[in-house]
Formats: C-alpha cells, sequence, structure tokens
C-alpha cells in the first residue's frame, strides 16, 4: 500500500515540482491551495503526511498546523515545512523537518521516507 502525502502551498509550480518529486518515489498526492482548502482534504482524505508552506491566502499553514495540532485523529499527522520565510524553524511546533525554498530533491524525498517510516537503513 502506498503511502498519501498532502502537499499544501498558494503556488502552482512549487506544487507541481513537488507533487513530482513525490510520485517519482511512488507516493500518492493530493493538493491544496490554502490552509482552509487542506484542512477540507485532510478531514475527507486522512493522509499519512502535510508538506506545509507557511505563507498563504486565507488561512496560513502556521493556522492550519495549529487547527490540525487540536484535532483529535488528526494531531499525529507528521508535518514537513517548506517555506521561503525567515523564522520558518519557529513557525510550526516540533515540524518532522524544515526546507527552505528551493529544495533539493533528493534530500527532500530522502526525508519524506523517514518521516512514513519507508527510509532505507
Amino acid at each position: 500500500m502506498s503511502h498519501t502525502v498532502l502537499v499544501v502551498d498558494d503556488e502552482a509550480d512549487v506544487r507541481a515540482f513537488i507533487t513530482a518529486v513525490l510520485k517519482k518515489r511512488g507516493y500518492l498526492t493530493l493538493t491544496a491551495s490554502d490552509g482552509r482548502e487542506a484542512f477540507t482534504v485532510l478531514e475527507r482524505e486522512r493522509p499519512d503526511l502535510v508538506i506545509l508552506d507557511l505563507a498563504m491566502p486565507n488561512q496560513s499553514g502556521t493556522d492550519f498546523f495549529r487547527k490540525l495540532s487540536k484535532e483529535p485523529g488528526l494531531s499525529g499527522i507528521p508535518v514537513i515545512v517548506v517555506s521561503g520565510l525567515a523564522g520558518r524553524h519557529l513557525a510550526v511546533r516540533k515540524p518532522f523537518a524544515v526546507f527552505d525554498k528551493p529544495i533539493d530533491p533528493e534530500e527532500f524525498g530522502e526525508t519524506v521516507d523517514r518521516a512514513l517510516g519507508v527510509a532505507e537503513v
């Protein structure tokens, strides 16, 4: 069974790039362009991992994460932050990892594997 990853970013090209990296590694992907849309997808689909931008319209990644962390049954989903914002490492409490934009696809893919428990030892 393949893992499902939700990619949340307001930039279509970033979503497409990250989705391509994930699909190449065999993951199923879902996308959302802001925190509100992401939460709707999250409740419906229950992904195994969330890739999260911080600066987005309608609902920021930080606000989305706060809401996620308060929801029973959803709060255990690991989150990887991908953002160009300064202070991004402080914006989300205990993310699995934090990446600067632009990301290195190989390092990013290996981190996703570890977050999902499929990394080779």
